[in-house]
């Protein structure tokens, strides 16, 4: 499989952004977002919560997180097929460590769109909460120095494909005949 390469657009746009995190409060909350992120972490225990206190949506919550997981999982694969290498800025480290040396696509990004998807679906709490959130951890892994704007555009395409994909059998047949 071919690896994709960045554009010149892709280094400009990375290297725009990390220099946002020169500023350290711009910093701490994209690594913050980062470590929250790890293995869709932060998406995962989302899901759990819904489930915990959505009694009535308890089973479409636990269907979205595996959702979740889905998408990260399958991002994780992609990645090892793929196997592009992370950014190499010659001004300026990654903010933050990682826990592979493959960029493409971003898991952070896959989980991220893959809850704002899911879990926008099932309360319109969901739809105006997550997606905000899901961005900014998108843009986070930018600041932070350790993707491509590819990587997280692809990503997140993946995560969102996995999501809507799902959705049926995330809201099953008494919920989605609700809707």
């Amino acid at each position: 499989m071919q690896k994709p390469s960045c554009t010149d657009a892709d280094e400009r746009l990375l290297a725009a952004l990390r220099d946002c995190g020169t500023d350290p409060r711009v910093a701490t909350a994209a690594r913050t977002l980062s470590w929250a992120g790890e293995h869709g972490a932060l998406w995962l225990a989302a899901g759990l919560a819904g489930a915990a206190v959505d009694r009535d949506r308890r089973g479409a919550w636990l269907r979205g997180a595996a959702l979740v997981a889905a998408a990260h999982l399958t991002s994780m694969g992609v990645k090892r097929l793929v196997r592009r290498p992370r950014p190499q800025l010659a001004a300026a480290e990654p903010l933050v460590r990682t826990a592979g040396r493959h960029s493409f696509p971003s898991s952070h990004a896959s989980s991220a769109a893959a809850a704002a998807v899911a879990y926008g679906a099932l309360r319109p709490a969901g739809a105006h909460l997550v997606p905000p959130l899901a961005a900014a951890m998108c843009v986070s892994r930018l600041v932070v120095g350790v993707h491509y704007p590819s990587d997280i555009a692809a990503g997140a395409l993946l995560g969102g494909v996995t999501a809507r994909v799902g959705a049926a059998w995330m809201l099953g047949p008494l919920e989605g005949a609700r809707r």
